[in-house]
């Protein structure tokens, strides 16, 4: 019998208003791991200063082959089902190769560095951004959209595509993370912005602006807390990217969101987070 997760893969995310109303911790929790397996001490010190490390290698040139085209098929299947191709979301509960790319052991074994041994992947959704795109993604902070407490979560941001400055490539002002929720304003239609909410002067709550630029098949990872965007693609190449959302286990939700959980390291004392099994196929 084929798996459904207990999930609306349709389901609208919570409104500001809906936000505001939850009791949310949205300071940044410092790492403190003396003895990182996978990332070396400098790259957890960065983290903690920055609240981003990047440049992480997870595939190779032949798997970055297989999963474009997975990504190909992937677009076909969403557009017949009348939803949008360039942004497809619940891929770790749609697709047996998103589930995998969120369990992929070198991913975890970054991610677990950071949050502990005990991890709940929770989100994956594809980014794509075609050639001469005009869509810009507004400086925001992931927390802002997430009915989740404490802030403990991080994105990993794995490059199906090369991603540089040319193709809209994703940006971080260092050290934002380190501020808590930061003042937002509503976006407006003619700011051609992807999101509902835009951040003016990012740079007043960080160090700099920093270019994400990520080879096929590296991954960067950043807190939820920290500022990020991108800008129109005027380039004659696409930029692809998948979004992982990984928790920890102690981390409470809204809306169901626990849910859409995999645990993808150790597990959930609890029994709070759900434990979706691998989709049947693609």
């Amino acid at each position: 019998m084929s798996h459904k997760p207990d999930v609306q893969i349709d389901q609208a995310d919570p409104t500001h208003a809906e936000l505001a109303t939850l009791k949310r911790d949205l300071r940044f929790h410092p790492v403190r791991n003396d003895n990182p397996r996978c990332l070396s001490r400098r790259q957890i010190d960065q983290f903690n200063r920055d609240g981003y490390v990047g440049g992480l290698s997870v595939y190779g040139a032949p798997d970055m082959e297989r999963l474009r085209a997975f990504v190909a098929n992937a677009q076909t299947r969403e557009s017949a089902a009348g939803r949008n191709p360039n942004f497809i979301r619940f891929v770790h509960l749609k697709y047996a190769t998103g589930w995998d790319m969120m369990t992929n052991p070198t991913i975890v074994g970054y991610v677990r560095d950071l949050l502990g041994e005990n991890v709940i992947g929770w989100g994956a959704a594809f980014f794509i951004k075609p050639p001469r795109d005009t869509a810009v993604v507004a400086w925001h902070q992931d927390a802002s959209y997430w009915p989740l407490s404490p802030s403990k979560a991080v994105t990993v941001w794995l490059a199906i595509d090369d991603a540089d400055v040319e193709n809209a490539a994703m940006q971080f002002i260092a050290g934002s993370h380190h501020h808590g929720a930061a003042t937002f304003r509503p976006s407006s239609p003619d700011e051609h912005n992807v999101l509902n909410q835009t951040i003016e002067n990012p740079e007043q709550y960080g160090t700099g602006v920093v270019d994400d630029c990520l080879r096929a098949g590296e991954a960067s990872i950043h807190s939820d807390l920290l500022l990020h965007g991108s800008a129109a693609n005027g380039s004659n190449r696409r930029r692809c990217g998948l979004t992982l959302r990984y928790t920890t286990p102690d981390v409470r939700t809204a809306q169901d969101w626990q849910k859409r959980g995999v645990w993808v390291s150790g597990g959930d004392p609890s029994g709070y987070w759900a434990n979706n099994p691998r989709p049947d196929a693609d």
